[in-house]
């Protein structure tokens, strides 16, 4: 998951809203969006080389996301999937952030990450380039591939669309939330990040859907927590010329009133 705006407890009737795009290399092997077959009450995508998810949610009302924090030339090499992060805390127990408490202590074993982990309308964040771990308060919050809420052109262009798609009209509104994360504009050189990347990558990376033969936005994701019970995961999956290729519907039962604090 390279960019997420989430909603918490800031849409009447749904306590958790996310939209999120995964840009990855279009040769690693993934499984689509679905409940999983070891462990039915997870819904989500699958890394099928490293075996984690990048977001995903459960019918205990659990989810969670992960970003990778874009740093060149500082990676682990045979560190742990990241997306286990995700893994481990939609097929546990613990409270957000007693499970970030405990991850805390060994998030350096990790290349860099931000992990967004919730339950019902309640959630925690931590990065392990950033301090200790923190709950959310209600509100909208974003996430890229820095510190969450860096202004980065590409995340402050999705969650102003975001908003603006809140801001009308019954949710969860797809057309406009998948409008929302489907904008391939790049940002004007003068407004790119500085991450040690050449321009020419700063460029490709900088527009909010990723378009390329090699790399880019894989998958674009709708997930909604409804306050009466109802919960809908809505997953477009996209080609390398950034067609779409499939997409999957999950509509399911959650149980509210989890205490996620």
């Amino acid at each position: 998951m390279c960019l997420a705006v989430l909603a918490l407890q800031a849409v009447p009737g749904i306590p958790v809203l996310i939209a999120a795009n995964r840009d990855e290399f279009h040769a690693r092997p993934t499984l689509p969006a679905a409940a999983w077959p070891d462990a039915p009450d997870i819904h989500a995508g699958r890394d099928a080389l490293a075996g984690g998810t990048w977001m995903g949610v459960t019918r205990s009302g659990r989810f969670a996301l992960v970003t990778n924090f874009r740093e060149p030339g500082r990676q682990i090499a045979g560190a742990p999937s990241r997306g286990a992060l995700v893994e481990r805390f939609l097929r546990g127990g613990q409270a957000p952030g007693d499970y970030l408490s405990a991850l805390h202590g060994r998030a350096q074993d990790y290349n860099g990450f931000n992990l967004i982990v919730g339950v019902g309308g309640h959630a925690w964040y931590l990065s392990n380039r950033d301090g200790v771990p923190r709950a959310l308060p209600p509100g909208v919050h974003a996430l890229s591939n820095h510190l969450l809420e860096t202004p980065w052109p590409k995340l402050a262009r999705t969650r102003a669309a975001f908003e603006r798609v809140l801001a009308h009209g019954p949710q969860p509104d797809l057309p406009g939330l998948f409008a929302a994360l489907s904008d391939r504009d790049p940002a004007a050189d003068d407004e790119l990040p500085a991450t040690g990347l050449p321009l020419e990558r700063e460029r490709l990376l900088s527009s909010p859907f990723i378009v390329s033969p090699l790399y880019g936005t894989r998958s674009s994701t709708v997930l909604s927590l409804h306050a009466d019970g109802r919960a809908q995961l809505f997953e477009k999956r996209y080609a390398p010329d950034g067609t779409q290729s499939g997409e999957t519907d999950l509509r399911f039962a959650w149980r509210p009133g989890a205490d996620g604090r």
